[in-house]
């Protein structure tokens, strides 16, 4: 009796057992991804993370997920991510990096988790409402890795006063604009006709957008170099001219944004052909003495129309190793809907959505003219601005030797042959 007793206590035990097994298992299964209701999220310091930071409180209420922000300077946040995604931690679920500069690298790492079911299922949320460009480069062999959230393009920046002393219009294609900066610098001593970027790194984005219109691009079809064409010869050259012939007197060879907008702020320049982006630096009249005459106008087109860059500076991805998958979705998919990027954009953070730049309230805290022509820039904007590739830094230097030769008036084709054959093994090396 007391032997049955016990047997039969052990079965029910057994049973128990497998049945919280079991419950387990399913439980385990329906909520696979969803896990913590605690989100840790990495931000870069940016504006665009100071006015999400304000609306966490109504993020985390509506949603009930705490969110646990770590946010950090850009050299700090490569630092965190090479260190915690290389070791396979899982520390990270929602991460803002940048495409153009380590989406490559992330990707091909397999350190970002795949978004195209989570981009394309929400209709009302809206994917196809996103900039070509921006997506072309947050797309990694047809899969969606990223979802951009701040986006540039390239545009002309140029003195109205000096275009209406010399009886000129706009310019709206490069030979125009060659023109019009030769005029200018005649009739105007000590005033250059063009400035833009000059250093060989700093340079190439700025560059891209000539490459582009004059149908030239870094990388071929192939995967191979392609400079060696004569699409980018005549990109080299022109930019080059502008510089070296209609640019600033003894024009260093060294100069980034801050040097080359600080020529034209101070009146030292005609045209400047730069990123939309830093447009406050021109139009405040603390900062920039020509802020009432400053003007905007979409890139001019080259031999293949205008096709300035329209890029994502910033995305937001969901680690590959995150087991809170859905709620980073989550919080992706609050911050990047149509109403969150309006109010950001309103705010001076330019968004990625169509929608947003084609309402009236999204454009209202731009100069008009600058609106129009970023809105011309994203119809046919190039979705990069640099080579893409893992080592980005190391490309652009020995991409941009042959702008630097061109400005200084030396052997352009040997340059370009150089760079080429150097271009080259550095794409082998990557393979």
């Amino acid at each position: 009796m007391q032997r049955h007793s016990t047997m039969r206590v052990a079965g029910i035990a057994t049973a128990a057992i497998l049945a919280a097994t079991l419950v387990s298992c399913s439980s385990t299964s329906e909520n696979e991804g969803e896990g913590s209701k605690t989100l840790n999220v990495t931000l870069a310091n940016h504006v665009w993370t100071d006015i999400v930071t304000e609306s966490l409180p109504a993020f985390e209420e509506e949603t009930g997920i705490k969110v646990n922000l770590t946010q950090l300077g850009e050299d700090q946040l490569s630092d965190q991510y090479n260190v915690k995604l290389n070791a396979g931690s899982d520390e990270i679920d929602v991460m803002m990096y940048r495409p153009l500069q380590e989406g490559k690298l992330f990707a091909q790492n397999g350190w970002l988790a795949d978004l195209t079911d989570s981009v394309e299922s929400n209709e009302d949320w809206d994917w196809s409402d996103f900039q070509s460009g921006p997506v072309e480069s947050t797309t990694v062999d047809d899969e969606v890795v990223g979802v951009p959230i701040i986006t540039e393009r390239e545009v002309l920046y140029y003195r109205k006063d000096l275009l209406e002393a010399a009886g000129l219009e706009v310019p709206t294609t490069l030979d125009e604009l060659e023109s019009a900066a030769e005029t200018i610098k005649a009739a105007n001593p000590g005033t250059a006709g063009f400035v833009a970027r000059t250093g060989v790194a700093a340079a190439v984005t700025q560059f891209s957008s000539f490459l582009h219109s004059q149908g030239g691009d870094w990388i071929d079809e192939d995967g191979n170099a392609s400079l060696d064409t004569k699409e980018f010869k005549s990109a080299v050259e022109l930019y080059g001219k502008l510089i070296r012939e209609y640019g600033p007197a003894n024009v260093s060879t060294d100069m980034s944004w801050p040097e080359a907008m600080a020529i034209f702020t101070q009146g030292g320049a005609a045209f400047y052909t730069e990123a939309d982006s830093l447009y406050k630096n021109a139009t405040d009249p603390a900062n920039s003495t020509v802020s009432e005459t400053v003007g905007f106008a979409p890139f001019p087109a080259g031999d293949d129309g205008a096709r300035p860059y329209n890029v994502p500076s910033w995305a937001l991805g969901v680690s590959a190793e995150s087991v809170n998958s859905d709620n980073a979705w989550k919080f992706i998919e609050y911050f990047t809907s149509q109403e969150k990027v309006l109010e950001i954009q309103k705010e001076g953070v330019p968004g990625p959505r169509t929608s947003v730049w084609d309402d009236a309230a999204g454009v209202e805290t731009y100069p008009t003219d600058l609106a129009d022509a970023i809105k011309a820039s994203a119809e046919d904007g190039v979705g990069y601005d640099r080579p893409l590739v893992v080592s980005v830094p190391e490309a652009r230097e020995i991409v941009g030797k042959p702008i630097v030769v061109a400005i200084t008036g030396g052997d352009v084709d040997k340059a370009i042959d150089d760079a080429q054959a150097e271009f080259q093994a550095f794409l082998d090396d990557e393979k």
